[in-house]
């Protein structure tokens, strides 16, 4: 008897600290338990308004959610810390800037019908947060998809030509009207709803009463 694999639906943006902790959380848990699953990523702008040269990280947080200077930094602090207990590097700078990611969205679009969306996203985590390189320009993103073995040429006339942009807008719009309205966001069996990063622990234990109503 084969098991159907638990479908994993995951709605984030790539400027999304909470997004990346969350999803190592989830990888966990799933090797932990033994899930057999299959993950789709989906599109979700935290910032469609952003400006394509972007924002420094302390101002827009204070813009967004009024936090001073030092209680960004104490948050920082704990991301990395989070991070680095899941195997990923969060590299604060002074000067570390929020881009638009609208086009890095049309390229993930473009990546799926490879196979390659999963991979495309992990290296934009990485390249916005370790590397600090600009998800905003259409040369950057083309570079990353080229150093995972995409078609560069390909990935900048895709950015260049726009040609993703009603597909993004549509799947932007569903997750909206479907209620979400922050991220990450993680719908399981395309029924159950669980938001923000868990926790390990806390992903086990939802994957674990899965089963059991499934049993």
């Amino acid at each position: 008897m084969t098991t159907e694999p638990l479908r994993i639906d995951i709605i984030s943006d790539v400027m999304c600290p909470w997004c990346i902790i969350g999803y190592r959380q989830l990888a966990k848990a799933l090797q932990k338990t033994g899930t057999a699953h299959e993950i789709h990523w989906h599109p979700f702008e935290l910032n469609p308004e952003m400006p394509p040269e972007g924002q420094d990280g302390f101002e827009h947080i204070a813009e967004k959610y009024g936090s001073t200077r030092a209680q960004s930094e104490e948050s920082r602090a704990r991301m990395t810390e989070l991070g680095a207990d899941l195997g990923f590097d969060f590299r604060w700078t002074e000067g570390f800037r929020m881009h638009n990611t609208f086009n890095a969205h049309q390229l993930l679009h473009w990546a799926d019908e490879q196979g390659r969306k999963h991979d495309l996203k992990q290296a934009m985590f990485s390249a916005h947060f370790t590397d600090r390189r600009n998800l905003s320009d259409n040369a950057v993103l083309a570079d990353i998809a080229g150093e995972i073995g995409l078609d560069r040429d390909e990935a900048l006339a895709v950015l260049t030509d726009q040609r993703y942009a009603q597909s993004v807008r549509n799947a932007e719009k569903f997750w909206v009207q479907q209620g979400i309205q922050g991220v990450p966001a993680l719908v399981l069996d395309r029924k159950y709803l669980v938001t923000g990063a868990q926790g390990v622990d806390n992903y086990t234990n939802i994957l674990h009463e899965l089963e059991q109503k499934k049993a």
